[in-house]
């Protein structure tokens, strides 16, 4: 694969301290020899072992935490990944969507916090806003009896607020790596808080790692002392993360529960092939039918900031209870709709793939592609909103003309057909005339169920004209070519999505 990776043998990214291997009875094998498959442990449809919390040389609170929270026996990538870190290596883990990596990283660092507690003991990098307030949650949650102080540092909320909170040094710090860099430069008192820190850890991180965070990730190793332990954790191999495997030697230690783009057995995975211009009847009609199917709640996947708002009007025009979450958004309104949709208020969340990466909601159960990802792996991603730690769910795809190449594509690279989702056409036929005219400027002819989604669909639009959607769009799209032409990436960019559609 040609694509152009920020990764290369200047790295600073793993230590630079010589490791002292210390094999674990729980691995299958140890990072030894440089020889890249030999140091690599590659588990195949791994199944959960017959070992406790206890077993992983865990403290007895730590044990006690998981067992009130409901974590019975851990999980493949907890098994292998927290002796390891509690033994001082650093560690790459690679396990599907749902299989609980947050607690494999997480555990272990809270149990060498107790052992020896400062702050900032640990700093977690992560690519969104919202995956950064959900880990903290989870730490708090699983560091509630060490009286965890845990700082959430992200772009959208006051700097000068996050600055003193970070000066007061809180044990773990969970960081968008924009607003981290941000304050390290901005502030000259903040650097020397991550002076002592011992843990560095990447989640999502290919990601994190992807091309366009290079100069923000340099930022932060520059603030780092060179013995920390680095922990990195992905649902998804990249380019960068194969070539950090490749340099890193016998500097870590690999968990590799990785075949492609999987995605889980309990996850129903079906399409319905519509034609493009009634696509919002067909997915009213999906939406209509969540009480019949024993449906929660749903999250809607679209593919723009623009799209999610149009439908979000469009949904509470037909008096449909809704929340929208996308990065035109200020952070409070964007924390609002998560905690609404999380605590039941509504039962739909519209998202753009802010929310498509580590968002843990145990009643999701079914993600719909509204508009289908151009990428297999954002699918992967998407659809991992359901189906997770063992429950079933059902992620539907609207396919269009469109949209066929993008959904063989997916397809291929799954290694597996979706099923067609039944859909009893009949019954959404009867709501669509066959042949749909323009009576006049302001009047459509055809079935009352198909006026009313046009009538909705227009007031919508005249809605975000006068909200002022479209300049704050265009004031985005130049702040954004600006930071791109900034890093030297804006002609980078248009080259690597090439590299990206020719490796796939």
């Amino acid at each position: 694969m040609d694509e152009e990776t920020l990764v290369d043998e200047n790295f600073p990214l793993f230590s630079k301290r010589k490791p002292t291997p210390k094999p674990s009875k729980s691995s299958t094998t140890t990072a030894q020899n440089p020889n890249p498959e030999q140091r690599l442990t590659r588990t195949t449809n791994p199944t959960s072992p017959s070992s406790t919390f206890a077993d992983l040389g865990l403290a007895e609170w730590a044990v006690q935490t998981c067992k009130e929270l409901g974590m019975r026996r851990p999980t493949p990538v907890q098994h292998h990944c927290i002796p390891r870190i509690l033994a001082g290596d650093d560690v790459l883990g690679l396990a599907q969507t749902g299989s609980g990596k947050t607690a494999a990283f997480a555990l272990p660092i809270l149990h060498r916090l107790a052992e020896d507690p400062f702050g900032v003991f640990a700093l977690v990098v992560t690519p969104t806003r919202e995956l950064a307030y959900q880990l903290a949650e989870q730490f708090r949650a699983l560091g509630s009896c060490l009286h965890l102080r845990c700082a959430v540092v992200v772009g959208g909320m006051d700097m000068i607020n996050q600055a003193q909170t970070l000066m007061q040094r809180p044990h773990v710090v969970i960081a968008t790596p924009g607003r981290v860099k941000v304050l390290l430069e901005q502030n000259p008192d903040i650097p020397a808080v991550f002076a002592r820190t011992k843990f560095l850890v990447l989640d999502e991180a290919d990601r994190v790692l992807d091309v366009g965070f290079e100069e923000e990730l340099r930022v932060v190793f520059q603030c780092l002392p060179k013995n920390r332990q680095t922990l990195l954790f992905s649902a998804t191999m990249t380019s960068d993360l194969q070539t950090l495997l490749e340099l890193s030697s016998n500097k870590a230690y690999f968990y590799e529960a990785y075949e492609g783009f999987k995605t889980v057995e309990s996850l129903k995975q079906q399409y319905i092939f519509v034609p493009k211009n009634v696509k919002d009847v067909y997915l009213l009609h999906i939406l209509s039918k969540m009480e019949e199917m024993g449906i929660r709640s749903a999250i809607i996947f679209v593919s723009t900031c623009r799209s999610c708002h149009l439908l979000s009007l469009l949904l509470e025009e037909l008096d449909l209870e809704v929340a929208a979450l996308h990065s035109f958004k200020s952070q409070s309104l964007r924390l609002a709709a998560v905690h609404r949709f999380k605590s039941g208020q509504v039962p739909i969340l519209l998202a753009t793939d802010v929310a498509s990466r580590g968002l843990d909601i145990p009643t999701v159960d079914l993600v719909v592609n509204y508009d289908i990802p151009r990428y297999p792996r954002d699918y992967v991603h998407r659809v991992g909103r359901t189906a997770r730690a063992g429950r079933g769910g059902l992620s539907l795809s609207i396919v269009t003309q469109n949209d066929v190449d993008l959904i063989h594509e997916i397809e291929a690279v799954l290694g597996k057909q979706l099923d067609k989702f039944d859909c009893k056409e009949k019954e959404v036929l009867d709501n669509i005339t066959k042949t749909m005219r323009y009576l006049s400027e302001d009047h459509l002819q055809g079935p009352v169920g198909l006026v009313e989604v046009y009538k909705a669909r227009r007031v919508a639009t005249m809605k975000m004209m006068d909200d002022g959607f479209e300049e704050k769009a265009k004031a985005r799209k130049a702040q954004k070519l600006k930071t791109l032409a900034e890093k030297g990436l804006l002609k980078k960019r248009p080259e690597r999505e090439k590299e990206k559609r020719q490796a796939k």
